[in-house]
C-alpha cells in the first residue's frame, strides 16, 4: 500500500503512525457520536520530553527534601516531636439567652476568668429554678485535656431546648513546647453561637404565684407546693413554678457541695419539679369532670336536686347488720348540681357516680373513662422531661393491687371525690380544667412562645352541658368553698379539693379554675402538699397572682 504527501508516494512501511490523522476525508464512514477517543493532533516528541523533565525534577526535588529531613535535620526534628505537641483545642460557642414571653433576660452568658468557657448566669427572680434547670459545663482530667468540650442542659428548659441552645464548637490549633508554652496557634473552625430561646412564661405571673405558695407553706405548715397558669386556647403556660425550689446557679457551678447534698437529703425534695413529676391524692376538684360525665349519659340534669343530710350509710359488706357511713363536708340539705359544686357535696357525687336508691349512678366504667376523655391519669406531652401519669381507680387496677377484693360500691363512693388509690398530676390538671373552659378542647402544655394556635383535642362531649358546670364552679367563688378568690375585676371559675393523706393526719390542699368566666382565656391549678388537717386552703396561694392580671388587664384581652 501506498500513501500520498504533498503528491509524493510514501510506502507505509515508512509512515509514523502519529502522523495519522482520522476524519471525513480519510473515513468517511466515521461516526463522531459514537466513536471516543479518538486522536485530533498528535503529541510530538518534543512535548513528550518535556514532560518527563518536570516530572524527573519535581522528583528529585522531593526526594532531596526528603533526604535532607529525614539525614540533615534528623536531631531537630526529633527534639522537636518529643518537646513540643499540637492539640486541637475546642472553641466553645456561646449559649443561646433563655428569655420570658416579653423578652425579659431569665438566663444569659458571662465568660471564666480566663475568657474560655461560657458561664450560664441565672435570675435571681424566685421560682424559676425547676423551670429552668441547670448545666454541667466542660471539664478537664489531671493533664488539662478536655473530656467533656460542651456544655450540657441537665434539667428544665436547659435540658428540653439544649440541642438549639447549644450551638457549635470551633477548634483552633495550638503547638506547645515540653515547658507548656504555646509556641503558636491558628483558628480552625470558628464556634457558631447557639439559638436563643423565648419561653412561654410571663415573669410577673411565675413570681407572684412563687410567692404566693412559699408563704402559705410556711404560713400553715406544707411541705411544699406547686402552681400552673395556661392559656386556654393554646397551651402555653404562664407560670409554672414549684416550691422549694434550689438554685440553678449553685447546681450548674458544683462549688458549693454542702448545700448540694443538702439538696439532695432533705425531705422537702427541693429537686422535684413537682408540677409534672409529682403525683398526688386529687380530692374534690375531680368532680366537675364526673358531673360533665353524669350530664352526658343523661343520668341527671343540672336541674336534679338530692338531698343531702351530711352522710351516706350503706351495709357493711363484712356485717351486714353493721353500717359504713360516707361522710359529706356538712349538712347541705337539698342541692342541684350548680349548689352541689359550689359547696362541693360529697352526698351528691357518691350518688350520681356510685349511685343510691333509685339514682342510678354513672358506674366506675364511666368514671374512668370520663377522666381519662379529659387526659386525667395520662401524661400531657409538655415539652419538658420527667412527667409521670398517676393512676385512675378501676375494676382491673384493685385486682392486681388487691388480689381475690372484690370492686365493691364503697370503692366507687370513694373515688368519685378522688381518693382511693387516685394520683393526678398537677399538669394533668390544669389541661383538664382549661379543657371544661373551653368547652371540650385540650391543648397540649407547652412553656416555650409559640406563634399560631394549634388545633387541640376535641372531648366530644354536647356543649351545652357546660354551662351548669361553668356555673356551679362560679358560684363556688360567689359564695361557696372557693370564695377567697372573689375579685371585682378578674371574674373566677373555680373549685377546690382537699385530699387525705398519711392515714388521715395530713392533707393535700387543691384548687383548680379558669378566669375571666365571661370568656376564659386562662386556666389554673394549684397544689400544696402535705399539710395539717387544719390549715388555709390552695386558693389563698393563687390571690398575689388575680392581683397581676387585675392590675394588667391587657393580659385578659
Amino acid at each position: 500500500m501506498v500513501w500520498r504527501r504533498r503528491n509524493k508516494k510514501i510506502k507505509v512501511d515508512e509512515l509514523n503512525p502519529d502522523e495519522i490523522i482520522m476524519d471525513v476525508h480519510n473515513l468517511p464512514s466515521f461516526d463522531r457520536q459514537q466513536f471516543e477517543g479518538q486522536i485530533e493532533r498528535p503529541i510530538s516528541k518534543r512535548s513528550l520530553s518535556a514532560l518527563s523533565a518536570i516530572i524527573f525534577l519535581v522528583a528529585g526535588i522531593f526526594v532531596f527534601r526528603l533526604a535532607y529531613i529525614q539525614i540533615a535535620k534528623h536531631d531537630f526534628y526529633t527534639q522537636k516531636s518529643e518537646q513540643n505537641s499540637f492539640d486541637a483545642i475546642p472553641l466553645f460557642a456561646d449559649r443561646g439567652v433563655i428569655y420570658d414571653r416579653y423578652g425579659t433576660e431569665l438566663v444569659w452568658n458571662t465568660r471564666d476568668e480566663q475568657n474560655q468557657i461560657t458561664r450560664r448566669s441565672y435570675t435571681d427572680a424566685h421560682g424559676f429554678a425547676s423551670l429552668l434547670g441547670y448545666v454541667s459545663y466542660p471539664a478537664k482530667d489531671e493533664k488539662g485535656k478536655f473530656w467533656q468540650e460542651k456544655t450540657i442542659g441537665k434539667d428544665g428548659a436547659e435540658k428540653e431546648f439544649d440541642t438549639a441552645l447549644a450551638g457549635v464548637n470551633g477548634r483552633k490549633l495550638v503547638e506547645s513546647n515540653v515547658a507548656g508554652d504555646i509556641i503558636s496557634e491558628g483558628a480552625i473552625e470558628p464556634p457558631i453561637r447557639g439559638e436563643n430561646i423565648y419561653l412561654s412564661i410571663d415573669s410577673r405571673v411565675q413570681e407572684a404565684l412563687y410567692k404566693g405558695i412559699k408563704a402559705l407553706a410556711e404560713q400553715s405548715g406544707y411541705v411544699g407546693g406547686t402552681g400552673l397558669v395556661m392559656d386556654v386556647e393554646t397551651g402555653e403556660l404562664y407560670a409554672m413554678t414549684s416550691y422549694p425550689e434550689y438554685s440553678s446557679q449553685i447546681i450548674s457551678e458544683g462549688k458549693e457541695t454542702t448545700i448540694i447534698k443538702n439538696y439532695l437529703k432533705s425531705s422537702s425534695r427541693p429537686l422535684l419539679n413537682r408540677a409534672i413529676d409529682g403525683v398526688y391524692t386529687p380530692g374534690s376538684i375531680v368532680k366537675p369532670f364526673f358531673a360533665l360525665g353524669a350530664l352526658e349519659e343523661r343520668i341527671i340534669t343540672p336541674n336534679k336536686v338530692i338531698y343531702t343530710n351530711g352522710k351516706l350509710e350503706i351495709p357493711n359488706p363484712y356485717n351486714p347488720k353493721l353500717t359504713t357511713v360516707f361522710r359529706d363536708n356538712a349538712n347541705h340539705g337539698p342541692v342541684d348540681m350548680k349548689e352541689a359544686l359550689a359547696v362541693s357535696s360529697n352526698v351528691y357525687f357518691y350518688q350520681i357516680v356510685g349511685g343510691f336508691g333509685s339514682q342510678k349512678g354513672l358506674g366506675i366504667a364511666n368514671l374512668e373513662k370520663y377522666a381519662k376523655l379529659f387526659g386525667i391519669g395520662q401524661k400531657t406531652g409538655i415539652d419538658i422531661g420527667g412527667e409521670r401519669e398517676g393512676n385512675i381507680p378501676s375494676v382491673e387496677w384493685k385486682a392486681k393491687k388487691f388480689p381475690g377484693d372484690p370492686w365493691r360500691v364503697g370503692d366507687t363512693y370513694n373515688t368519685s371525690i378522688g381518693q382511693y388509690g387516685f394520683q393526678v398530676t398537677p399538669i394533668q390538671m390544669v389541661r383538664a380544667i382549661a379543657g371544661v373552659a373551653s368547652r371540650g378542647v385540650l391543648q397540649t402544655p407547652t412553656i416555650k412562645k409559640i406563634d399560631t394556635k394549634p388545633s387541640g383535642i376535641s372531648v366530644g362531649l354536647r356543649d351545652d352541658i357546660y354551662d351548669a358546670v361553668h356555673a356551679g364552679m362560679r358560684e363556688g367563688v360567689l359564695s361557696g368553698s372557693t370564695v377567697a378568690l372573689k375579685n371585682d375585676t378578674v371574674h373566677i371559675a373555680a373549685k377546690s379539693g382537699t385530699a387525705q393523706i398519711k392515714n388521715n393526719t395530713r392533707v393535700n390542699s387543691w384548687a383548680i379554675g379558669f378566669f375571666p368566666v365571661e370568656n376564659p382565656k386562662f386556666a389554673f391549678t394549684v397544689l400544696m402538699e402535705d399539710g395539717p388537717k387544719v390549715s388555709s386552703g390552695a386558693i389563698h396561694a393563687f390571690k398575689p397572682v388575680i392581683e397581676v392580671f387585675a392590675s394588667n388587664p391587657e393580659l385578659l384581652q
